[in-house]
């Protein structure tokens, strides 16, 4: 019988997008645009958090 996993809750500073990439504004020798990469410094570039879902979860609104 499978045993089904939770889902992770997802990363509340990236909201699941973790990995950006930044065009620094210069062109390469072949002229694309010369690009750096940047990932969430709260996941590590993963997009999930290890934090239980039920803090978010029991956020008062208007508090």
């Amino acid at each position: 019988m499978p045993q089904h996993t939770r889902p992770r809750p997802i990363c509340g500073h990236c909201d699941g997008f973790p990995t950006v990439t930044i065009t620094t504004g210069t062109r390469t020798p072949d002229g694309q645009r010369q690009t750096i990469t940047a990932n969430c410094p709260a996941c590590h570039g993963t997009g999930h958090t290890t934090a239980p879902a039920a803090d978010r979860s029991r956020t008062r609104i208007g508090a």
